[in-house]
């Protein structure tokens, strides 16, 4: 397995930095979607961040539950030991980092009847897919534009109930599939189904650095790395050190973190002046801002953590102006300004 670029050492890209670790402190604003250039990091990043999570306390199951979990959000085996009395023994795993390949099956994906078992014993058993893999993780999805359809919406389905309903061949299997879904691609290669789209709590656009300086870096940061990993990985050790610690503060301060009425009538008139379908951005919009302050230690959510998340949050969720000639980023940075500037 190759040795990830340490997160800690991606130059520039802040936005996206700060939405990926939101989206780690607080899995339930649904996932980043990172559009942009080619070779700015996208992929570095997400790999980065995963290879410094925080492990996690799961279940010796096919599904490394939450021992801690309520009944319905166990698997089968987990419910039944559970209700048999018997303790769900646990230990410490690396949080799944999981990828769906382009090319990948439906039944890869959201699993399928074991063949060899079927085959060899004469059983139907359940082999499962990579959303069983990715659950409690993250479902990383390179050019996620160029998905198929019926992955799309097998997909849509899952991020909309948190499980993974299975029946062919006589098999009927539900089980356990909350994951973060983070998806990278590039605009020009082809459009994301609006359906989808819509599922990211956080959309990201990144640029290719048009200053000499953060450009000379990013190249010697990069040459570095390929010519010795191990050592580069090992000079930023402390930086992700701190940044693990980080997440980690910050998901103990969530529960307690403060939303006011004020700060929730500021969010509901930034997305009625720009116009938003339903009431998803304002809630995303919400807990984007309540992870930012956990992230920075604050325990009360204000203006300023509003204005710093409005852009990840919103400028996928606006309606297309033809009379506006800008793009959605121009227009939430201008509805932020012209509202907090009252």
């Amino acid at each position: 397995m190759p040795i990830p670029f340490p997160f800690s050492a991606v130059v520039a890209q802040e936005e996206m930095k700060r939405s990926l670790l939101i989206a780690a402190i607080d899995p339930s604003i649904g996932g980043v979607l990172v559009f942009g250039d080619r070779g700015t990091g996208k992929s570095t990043a997400i790999r980065g961040l995963a290879a410094l999570l925080p492990k996690m306390r799961a279940v010796d199951c096919t599904y490394q539950c939450d021992p801690e979990a309520s009944d319905d959000v166990l698997c089968e085996d987990c419910r039944a030991k559970r209700a048999a009395g018997r303790t769900l023994k646990s230990r410490q795993v690396p949080v799944p980092v999981v990828d769906l390949p382009l090319g990948a099956t439906e039944d890869r994906v959201i699993g399928a009847l074991d063949l060899e078992r079927a085959l060899t014993k004469g059983e139907k058993a359940f082999e499962p897919g990579l959303l069983a893999r990715a659950h409690r993780g993250f479902l990383y999805i390179d050019e996620v534009n160029l998905l198929e359809d019926h992955l799309v919406d097998s997909l849509l389905d899952v991020a909309a109930s948190g499980q993974n309903l299975v029946e062919r061949e006589g098999l009927s299997v539900r089980h356990p599939a909350r994951f973060v879904l983070v998806g990278s691609g590039n605009p020009e290669e082809g459009e994301l189904r609006p359906q989808l789209q819509d599922r990211f709590g956080l959309s990201v656009e990144v640029k290719t650095p048009q200053d000499l300086p953060t450009r000379m870096k990013v190249v010697r940061l990069r040459d570095a790395f390929e010519r010795d990993p191990n050592a580069f990985v090992e000079k930023w050790k402390r930086q992700d050190g701190k940044v693990r610690r980080q997440i980690q503060k910050a998901r103990e301060l969530l529960p307690s973190v403060e939303v006011p009425d004020a700060t929730l009538e500021r969010a509901g008139e930034l997305c009625m002046k720009l116009g938003t379908d339903g009431l998803r951005g304002e809630l995303t919009l919400i807990r984007a801002a309540r992870g930012l302050a956990a992230l920075q230690g604050d325990t009360e959510v204000v203006d300023r953590h509003l204005k710093e998340v409005a852009t990840s949050a919103l400028r996928h969720r606006l309606r297309r102006d033809p009379l506006d000639e800008s793009g959605s980023t121009s227009r939430v940075e201008r509805a932020v300004a012209e509202l907090f500037e009252e």
